[in-house]
């Protein structure tokens, strides 16, 4: 039986996220990345009311999931998979030794410059829950949004222009439909940020990376990345292409993972997981109080599946 990592996207960031960190050495260059990249203190930043805008939340993201890691490899065996949600696919890619801690924070604060400087005005996202894929893809077309994530049969992120989606939101509604706003303001992973798509792609493009050492699957199809073309097309074209989560979720189940740890803040990944794959041994290093239980999980976790 295998690990894999989670590393969450944008929505669960709050004040505490980095307080396993303190004072961990291993978490300090990432830390102190994050800290150049924002121009303040990762703690102050997390606090902050600001911490939802993009240019604070993509940074803050990839420092957590990392510095989570760095702080609990020398305690883990190694993964087998990665998988990283929206902004969680960079933390992944560096995770997997695609690039170093400094590389990454920088591609975080460019990523969502390019996505903020594409987005219209008014914009944003929200979950749908409740509609299978045909209806809300008709919903969709009709109302001019797009399907952003699709995280299970009947559990989906859209994205749009806030008219547009307050329009759907209405019609979704009638069809008993679940309408949940999302603290983000740009409709990522939609056609809306096809030019960030492209303006990012160059950016990785001159950027220091490497193959992955571990596998990390695509958010846009499921697939493992193999090599610099696939890395830095994959990372790119999520900007503005469906998160395909439910299929990243069955990748990793089939691919023989078993033991599922997200880092980072929040539990979203890890509820989803064990919501479809219940015979999982899964769990978010939020969950614990001290990053000790996690690790001490992940190996009884894991003796507990052999």
């Amino acid at each position: 039986m295998s690990l894999a990592l989670l590393c969450p996207g944008q929505g669960a960031q709050h004040p505490a996220m980095f307080d396993r960190l303190r004072d961990v050495p291993a978490a300090h260059d990432v830390l102190e990345a994050c800290r150049r990249v924002l121009g303040r203190d990762p703690f102050e930043a997390a606090a902050a009311d600001d911490r939802f805008d993009n240019a604070q939340a993509q940074p803050l993201l990839c420092a957590a999931s990392v510095g989570h890691w760095l702080a609990l490899r020398e305690r883990l065996p190694t993964p087998t998979l990665i998988a990283g949600y929206s902004i969680g696919e960079l933390a992944a890619h560096c995770i997997a030794g695609s690039m170093g801690p400094g590389t990454c924070l920088a591609l975080a604060a460019q990523r969502a410059q390019r996505m903020d400087n594409a987005s219209p005005r008014h914009a944003g996202m929200q979950a749908i829950l409740g509609l299978q894929r045909p209806p809300l893809e008709a919903l969709c077309q009709t109302h001019g949004v797009y399907i952003a994530i699709a995280n299970g049969q009947d559990h989906f992120i859209v994205g749009g222009t806030l008219e547009r989606l307050l329009a759907m939101a209405d019609a979704a509604r009638a069809l008993r439909a679940e309408i949940r706003p999302l603290p983000v303001h740009v409709p990522a992973h939609t056609p809306l940020l096809a030019s960030a798509a492209d303006s990012y792609a160059r950016v990785l493009a001159q950027a220091p990376l490497q193959v992955p050492r571990v596998a990390v699957l695509a958010g846009i199809d499921a697939r493992p990345v193999r090599d610099h073309a696939a890395l830095v097309h994959t990372l790119s074209a999520q900007l503005a292409q469906t998160i395909e989560w439910a299929q990243v979720m069955r990748q990793l189940f089939e691919r023989g993972a078993r033991v599922f740890l997200q880092l980072g803040p929040g539990t979203a990944l890890a509820r989803m997981v064990a919501a479809d794959y219940p015979c999982c041994e899964v769990r978010a290093v939020e969950e614990f109080q001290h990053l000790d239980g996690a690790a001490n999980w992940v190996h009884n976790a894991l003796d507990r599946l052999q």
